[in-house]
Formats: C-alpha cells, structure tokens, sequence
C-alpha cells in the first residue's frame, strides 16, 4: 500500500490566523485537490492529520468541524480525489495530550489503522510541528510554502531532509517521478 500524510490547513486549504471555524471558512488551495487525485490515481492512499485547537479553545465544535470537513470531502471528490481518512487533534497545547503535532500520537494512529511502517512515508506539512512530527517517526518531511510555509523556511531549524516544494501539487510532482515506495501491509 502507498500511503501519503497530509496537513489539511495551509497544505490542502487556504490557512487562517483566526482559525477554519465554518464551511464557508474552508477554501481550497488552487490545485490542491487535483493533487490528491492525481496520487489517487497513481494509487496511493491519503490521509490528513491536522491539529483543531480551537475545539479546546471552544471557537468551534466537533459538528462545525464535521461540517468543515464533509465541504472538503464532497471537493476532493468532485475533481476525483479521495480523501481516505482525516485524523484530528482537538486538544490545546497545553493539555499535555499526545496526539497534538508535532508529538508523533496521532501519526503512530495512522500506522496502527493502516498496518503500515511510518518509515520514508511522505508528510507534507506547512508547519514546522508537522515536520518534526514526521521526522521523529521516521517519515520523509515535505515542506511546502503554501500557508505558513514560507514563514516556516525562513525560522530555520527544519528537520534533517526536509524538502521544501512551492505547492502540493508541485510534491505530488516530485513523487509520481520518483520510485514508488511501498509499505508493508
């Protein structure tokens, strides 16, 4: 099985300082879902694993958010992508909880769900939380410099081989050229 890890806020949508509350808050990045179809259809799996601190911090609820995402769904799919699975943190930082990026609990999930080994499997952040939470289980960190990508590369401190792409489209060029990676199932 070919796997790929996604953020979904500044990678897949449009990021907001204020947060994505509402539907109509969530709006795709141009070319963004095509990606995902297009490694759908070079058969790869993709999943999202996105912090939501703002059910913690009470701006938005776990319905608001299932609303959030059924937009996204029902968008990736009207361009003939499939999203297989969105794997959320709803904690703030300060609840110590272990599935809150860039601690790994929530990617170890995604491991556990899927059967698969983390390792080399590609996530795509535009965080630097996402990367070192990919990196410290052994996957391959794509940063792109959509949302706070660009912000992002210029702190420093990525992790060891990140590779930094304009867009998500752009990775998903990069890794239908290079040799699929496929993991034990």
């Amino acid at each position: 099985m070919k796997l790929v890890i996604l953020d979904r806020d500044g990678v897949i949508n449009q990021d907001s300082d204020t947060f994505i509350k509402t539907p109509d808050e969530w709006i795709p990045i141009p070319g963004s879902l095509e990606a995902i179809a297009r490694l759908n259809q070079a058969d790869y799996r993709v999943v999202v694993a996105t912090n939501q601190s703002g059910i913690a911090r009470g701006m938005f609820n776990i319905m608001a958010l299932n609303a959030i995402h059924q937009k996204m769904h029902a968008a990736a799919q009207s361009v003939g992508a499939e999203i297989d699975a969105v794997f959320f943190c709803p904690h703030a930082q300060d609840d110590h909880c272990d599935c809150r990026k860039p601690k790994p609990g929530m990617l170890h999930t995604i491991a556990k769900r899927y059967d698969v080994s983390l390792k080399g499997l590609p996530l795509i952040g535009d965080s630097l939380r996402d990367l070192q939470a990919g990196f410290v289980v052994g996957c391959a960190p794509y940063l792109v410099l959509t949302g706070k990508g660009e912000k992002t590369r210029e702190k420093g401190g990525l992790p060891p081989g990140t590779t930094s792409y304009p867009s998500l489209s752009a990775v998903v060029d990069h890794l239908l050229k290079a040799p699929a990676l496929t993991y034990a199932v």
